[in-house]
């Protein structure tokens, strides 16, 4: 089974039209297996951490919630 790598230099090499696009992938959720749709996500949960300035217009697509450790 193929794993998705990315590295910080690919990270920071994306442009706000890339994550447009991979955005826009994430909506339309037409992927070909389920894994895809998953390695577009992974990726913009990479940048969120890494690059948030670029995820946070898109952050509603990772469904992320805040929870208490108390």
């Amino acid at each position: 089974m193929a794993t998705l790598t990315i590295s910080r230099r690919e990270i920071s090499a994306l442009t706000v039209d890339d994550v447009a696009e991979l955005a826009a992938r994430l909506e339309r959720d037409d992927y070909a297996s389920a894994f895809e749709g998953l390695d577009d996500w992974h990726l913009l949960r990479a940048l969120a951490f890494q690059r948030p300035e670029l995820a946070e217009p898109y952050l509603y697509l990772l469904d992320l919630e805040g929870y208490d450790e108390a």
